[in-house]
C-alpha cells in the first residue's frame, strides 16, 4: 500500500509537469508511429513538447504543429546534450530505449518514461518460433510510456504533415515527373525497404505493375532508381518510376493522392496509413506478430495482408537481411500473386 502511494504522488507531480522531450531516433516508419504520442500529449496536457531525433529524420518533424521543438543529432549523441541540459525537462519520453537514449535520460537527470520493446519475446519468436508477444500494436505500447501522466489513446490514429499546400507539390512533382496524371486514379507501388528480405522481387514487381487496371507509380530512394527504371521498361508502359526523383514529401503526397497503396513491411506502409489508405502490404521476413503492422483503429478494413504463414523459418530476423539465410525467399516467392493483384484492381 505505501508503494501504491508514492507511485500516486509521483504520478501527480509528472502530470504537473511543462515541458516533456521525445526520444525517437530513427526511421522514417518508427517516427511516424510515435505521432499519436506527440498529438496526445501535446492536446491532453498543454505541455510543451520537444522531440529529438537524428539530422537525417527532422525533416519528418518540421511541419507537424504538435512538436515545439527539435534537437538532432549527426553522429554522436553528445553533439547535444550541452543544449538538452539548458531546457531543463520535466520528463523525458523515450520511445527508442537503447543505450544511446539511455546515456541521455542520465545526463538529463529528471524522471524518464519508457516503452517496453519487447526484446525477449521477439527473440524466442524469431529463435525458437515461440510465440510469446502481446496481441498490441507498437502504437499501444509507445502510449502505455505516458499513460502515467494522464494521457490516452483519442483514437485517432497516425499524423502525418506536409509542409506546402496541394497545389505546391502537385506542381513540384511534375515538374520532375511529367507523366503524372492527378486528375485520374493511379496506385502507388513502395518498392524499397532497408533490408532486402522485406523487398518483394523484381519479377513479382513487374507482374503486379503489368496486370493492374490503374497506373501504378513507384516510390523509393536514389538507391532504387536504377531498379525503378528497369521495372518501368519490363512492365510496358503500367508503370511511373519516380524513385531518387522525389522528397520524401512528395512521396508522402503521391501516397495521399493514390487510390490504393502496395508496400512491403516499411515506412511508407505507415505514411499510408496515416493518410488511412487503403494497403496492400506484402511481408516476407518479418511477421505482423512483431506489432509494425498497418495501424488504422476503426478502420481495420483497409489494410490487407499477405503473408506467407506456412514456413517453419519465418521470421528469420525481427529487422532483415541482405539476402534469404536459407537461399530459397519463398517467403516472398510463394506469395499468391493473383490474390494480391485482384485485390489491387478491385
Amino acid at each position: 500500500m505505501p508503494r501504491f502511494g508514492r507511485y500516486s504522488q509521483h504520478s501527480i507531480q509528472t502530470r504537473m509537469a511543462k515541458k516533456y522531450l521525445i526520444i525517437r531516433f530513427s526511421s522514417i516508419g518508427d517516427i511516424v508511429l510515435t505521432t499519436p504520442v506527440v498529438r496526445c500529449l501535446k492536446k491532453q496536457t498543454g505541455a510543451e513538447v520537444h522531440f529529438l531525433t537524428k539530422k537525417s529524420f527532422q525533416t519528418l518533424l518540421h511541419p507537424n504543429p504538435y512538436v515545439d521543438k527539435i534537437f538532432f543529432f549527426e553522429k554522436k549523441i553528445r553533439e547535444v546534450i550541452p543544449a538538452l541540459k539548458k531546457e531543463n525537462y520535466d520528463g523525458v519520453i523515450d520511445l527508442h530505449h537503447n543505450l544511446r537514449s539511455w546515456k541521455i535520460k542520465r545526463a538529463l537527470s529528471c524522471p524518464s518514461f519508457s516503452f517496453n520493446k519487447l526484446n525477449v519475446e521477439k527473440w524466442l519468436l524469431v529463435n525458437l518460433k515461440i510465440n510469446r508477444l502481446p496481441d498490441v500494436h507498437i502504437v499501444e505500447r509507445y502510449l502505455q510510456a505516458v499513460s502515467r501522466l494522464g494521457v490516452k489513446n483519442d483514437g485517432e490514429g497516425l499524423d502525418y504533415f506536409l509542409p506546402a499546400s496541394p497545389d505546391e507539390l502537385q506542381k513540384s512533382i511534375q515538374s520532375k515527373v511529367p507523366g503524372i496524371d492527378f486528375e485520374k486514379p493511379f496506385v502507388v507501388f513502395a518498392i524499397g525497404a532497408a533490408h532486402q528480405t522485406k523487398r518483394p522481387t523484381q519479377e513479382m514487381i513487374i507482374k503486379i505493375c503489368a496486370s493492374s487496371t490503374r497506373p501504378v507509380i513507384l516510390i523509393g530512394g536514389k538507391q532504387e532508381e536504377a531498379e525503378g527504371e528497369f521495372i518501368t521498361k519490363a512492365a510496358a508502359g503500367s508503370a511511373i518510376n519516380t524513385c531518387g526523383k522525389l522528397s520524401l514529401h512528395e512521396s508522402a503526397f503521391l501516397i495521399k493522392k493514390a487510390e490504393k497503396v502496395i508496400s512491403p513491411d516499411t515506412g511508407m506502409m505507415h505514411i499510408a496509413a496515416a493518410f488511412r489508405k487503403k494497403i496492400i502490404s506484402i511481408w516476407g521476413n518479418t511477421v505482423p506478430e512483431f506489432g509494425m503492422y498497418p495501424y488504422l483503429p476503426e478502420a481495420e478494413e483497409r489494410s490487407f495482408i499477405f503473408e506467407n504463414k506456412e514456413l517453419s523459418c519465418r521470421p528469420c530476423s525481427k529487422i532483415g537481411y541482405e539476402k534469404c539465410p536459407r537461399g530459397h525467399f519463398k517467403c516472398m516467392k510463394d506469395l499468391p500473386l493473383e490474390s494480391i493483384i485482384e485485390k489491387i484492381n478491385e
